[in-house]
């Protein structure tokens, strides 16, 4: 099925400025055609916003695989946990209409929560790092209590913290049940209604509109059909992904890439947000306790106002995410916006989006190094130009003690570009250079798998369980690696 979808009937559809240059262009799309391919994303919809104008949308590959019906630009795509971006604005108008305080204790607008709740402020509940309670079971929407949003909202408000507020950072839908209730109190309206008229209608937005906010199950016109590889390794179809309407602020938007590109316009030319500051305000992570942002991982590494942050010195970023399948990264620094929509959790769209913002932004490119610490860019131009067979010793010649996390990641960052040759002798540094790290062998052993040398493989997470006996990764990967001998024999 894969080689069908992404070779056989990969479409594309691009719209370019006239001075687009179609070299340019060539290279966008055989990059994304790539990623495509290796991610298994059969349908995926782009919009690039620079200098606050649309300068390119793309369509590619298929909206629904069992018919055979091409993405278009007016194809809807779900962008579920996206719509946490929108409750954002919503909050900040509110500031800006002087109707809120985001310092102020939740309990002065909401009195009716648990008592142990009412400390929390406005911001550590849109940042998670509140230590409320979580109401949702599972990733999917299935509530505390099954099917029945009420009892679910009653119990969870009986249950104990999950950890001293600001400890930690802990994605939890209930902090957006809460959002939902504040916008609602403070306006009057039902949450949809706000966004719809208040953003939606606003900008212009008629097929975000159509779509609604009731469950990703309903009928909407010329939609993408939803896809995973989760359950089997291959494609299926996402039969069950029911959001209840107290969820609403969570999850549950689709939309398409031109008119989400069109919000953000919209967004940073005054429309959406008139003050001076509001902006900056909606984009500041929320800090732990010992004074650090927190998010998803090393990319995503804070959270703000609905918004999850690309808390890094070089070209950071606004990267509202969705299901796993859809992202809108906005570089603030470099006036550059990118919306990726994809049918397929798992496509993992915020893993590619910098490497689309480096054939508009030079400086990141990953051939200069881009997305590296300092000491590690230094080290990987040095490579590059000498060569990765002497990373032993341009190691030494620079004189710098790397961390094996830093080399850990160095190594993953090539893998990632499919250079695994590079990155195996990146990782087999790491065994030299903290020969007692269980981890550093079992980086080898997978780069061994990968490429083909099962044996060597073996040989590698029998290594991992020398050093760590109880290592569960390396004795299932060992079994998978001794089935795969014994069926080749």
């Amino acid at each position: 099925m894969r080689s069908t979808v992404l070779k056989s009937l990969f479409l594309i559809v691009v719209f370019l400025s006239p001075l687009f240059n179609l070299a340019f262009a060539d290279e966008l799309d055989d990059f994304i055609a790539a990623q495509m391919q290796q991610r298994q994303i059969p349908g995926l919809q782009l919009a690039v916003v620079q200098h606050n104008k649309i300068i390119r949308t793309g369509s590619y590959g298929l909206a629904n695989i069992e018919d055979s019906v091409a993405v278009d630009n007016n194809t809807v795509f779900s962008i579920n946990s996206m719509t946490k971006a929108f409750a954002g604005v919503a909050i900040m108008q509110l500031v800006e209409q002087g109707k809120l305080d985001l310092s102020a204790p939740i309990g002065s607008y909401l009195p009716e929560l648990p008592k142990a709740w009412q400390q929390l402020n406005t911001k550590q509940i849109m940042g998670h790092t509140s230590g409320l309670p979580a109401i949702l079971a599972n990733d999917f929407g299935k509530l505390i209590v099954e099917d029945d949003p009420q009892a679910s909202w009653e119990k969870v408000q009986t249950l104990p913290m999950a950890f001293d507020t600001g400890s930690n950072f802990k994605y939890n839908q209930t902090n957006y049940i809460i959002v939902g209730k504040l916008i609602e109190k403070l306006t009057g309206q039902p949450f949809a209604e706000v966004i719809t008229n208040q953003q939606l209608k606003q900008v212009g937005m008629p097929r975000t509109v159509e779509a609604g906010f009731d469950n990703l199950n309903n009928v909407v016109s010329h939609s993408a059909k939803r896809y995973t590889t989760y359950y089997t390794g291959e494609l299926t179809n996402i039969r069950s992904e029911i959001f209840s309407n107290m969820l609403y602020p969570a999850a549950g938007m689709s939309s398409t890439a031109t008119e989400l590109a069109n919000w953000v316009i919209a967004l940073q030319t005054n429309e959406l947000l008139k003050q001076q500051g509001s902006l900056a305000t909606l984009w500041t992570p929320a800090r732990l306790d010992n004074g650090h942002p927190k998010g998803f991982n090393r990319l995503l590494s804070g959270y703000a106002l609905g918004w999850p942050i690309v808390a890094r010195n070089e070209h950071p970023a606004a990267a509202p995410v969705g299901g796993n399948r859809s992202g809108l990264f906005v570089y603030p620094e470099d006036d550059l916006a990118i919306v990726v929509l994809t049918n397929l959790m798992g496509g993992s769209p915020d893993r590619f989006i910098d490497d689309i913002a480096g054939f508009y932004v030079e400086d990141m490119q990953k051939q200069n190094g881009f997305g590296l610490p300092q000491n590690i860019k230094t080290f990987y131009l040095v490579l590059e130009k000498q060569g990765y067979n002497k990373a032993s010793e341009i190691a030494k010649t620079l004189n710098n003690q790397f961390a094996e996390s830093d080399i850990n990641n160095f190594g993953y960052w090539l893998v990632n570009q499919n250079k695994l040759q590079q990155a195996l002798a990146v990782f087999e540094l790491n065994t030299q250079l903290y020969p007692n790290s269980a981890n550093t062998y079992d980086s080898v052993a997978e780069t061994q798998w990968r490429l083909g040398h099962i044996q060597i493989a073996i040989a590698g997470y029998q290594k991992v369980l020398e050093l760590q006996p109880d290592n569960r990764n390396a004795k299932k990967q060992l079994a998978k690696l001794k089935q795969i001998q014994s069926d080749n024999i």
